[in-house]
This record gives C-alpha cells, sequence and structure tokens, in this order.
C-alpha cells in the first residue's frame, strides 16, 4: 500500500474523495464543498489518497495537533473492504505517529456503529470519552453525540477535546 497526499483541491483526486466522502458520510458528519477545499490551504491537514496496485481503495483526513494526531475522516472504499486494508492503513498509522484520536459512532447506535467500534479496537484504539460531542460543520447541521479513541489511554481528555474543539472545528 501506498499513501500519497493530495495537496491541492483542484487535484482529481480530490474531487474523487470529496465525491465518496459525501456518499458515505451523512450530511451532519461532513463539511461543505468550500469547507472541504479549505482543507488543503490548512498546513495541520494532510489529505491522503490510499493506493494499492495503482488502485484507489479509500483516503485519510487526518489533522497534525500539539501532541496528536486527529483523523477526522477515513474510508476505505467499499469493493475494497473486508481485506485488511483498514487495519494495514491504521497500522502505518501506529508506526508514523505516537498519539492518534478519532471520533466514531456509539457502538450501541446500530449494527454498523458497534463493527466500527469494534475494528477500531482489534487494531489498537480504545473509547477515551463517551460524552463527546461533535460540533456542527456550519449553521443548520446538528453537532452529534460521538465517542472518542485513542491508541493510548491519557489521564483526562478535556485538552484533547478543547484542541480538537478550537482547531478542526473553529
Amino acid at each position: 500500500m501506498e499513501y500519497l497526499q493530495v495537496s491541492t483541491a483542484d487535484d482529481f483526486r480530490a474531487n474523487y474523495i470529496y465525491k465518496s466522502y459525501c456518499s458515505t458520510f451523512p450530511e451532519d458528519e461532513r463539511r461543505s464543498q468550500d469547507q472541504f477545499r479549505q482543507l488543503f490551504s490548512n498546513p495541520k491537514v494532510k489529505v491522503h489518497t490510499i493506493l494499492n496496485d495503482l488502485d484507489n481503495i479509500g483516503y485519510l483526513i487526518c489533522w497534525e495537533l500539539t501532541d496528536f494526531v486527529f483523523i477526522e475522516h477515513f474510508e476505505i472504499f467499499s469493493e475494497f473492504r473486508s481485506l485488511k486494508f483498514g487495519s494495514e492503513m491504521l497500522s502505518h498509522l501506529f508506526r508514523t505517529y505516537s498519539h492518534i484520536v478519532l471520533e466514531a459512532e456509539p457502538q450501541h447506535l446500530n449494527e454498523d456503529a458497534a463493527r466500527r467500534i469494534a475494528f477500531y479496537k482489534r487494531n489498537g484504539f480504545s473509547v477515551i470519552d463517551e460524552s463527546y460531542v461533535q460540533p456542527c460543520y456550519e449553521v443548520g447541521k446538528n453537532p452529534l453525540n460521538l465517542w472518542l479513541l485513542a491508541n493510548w489511554q491519557p489521564e483526562k481528555t478535556d485538552w484533547i477535546k478543547e484542541e480538537i474543539y478550537d482547531v478542526v472545528y473553529c
């Protein structure tokens, strides 16, 4: 597998990522097209396309914050799921970053949410906050009750949430 950083919103891969992003994530869980395009000018954000044998199999949008990396969105395209690519990508991230944080729907929400939480737990994450609220991306969208997961056990999560709120959702 290979990770290619997409550095401009005009790159054809960015358009492909955004199209999949819109069809995969519900409206309240995603940025508008203008907000998405602005990510490429933010030095803290890295947008990667994930390649396997020249096939674009998914993408990763992450924020390099003060003491951790925040995975905002991560998707392996449906035709490539259940082939261990997601686990391989997370393993690569663990070798690159010592502290990783992400948001996920609570496992009791539905079968997909339970499957996703189990996947993250199998791959080295644990739930560090069950009362986390993802702020709305813009007026007209709703905040979401999510769980915060990490690949380490911070003593407190207030500083993590504060930085995510101040930098990612400002």
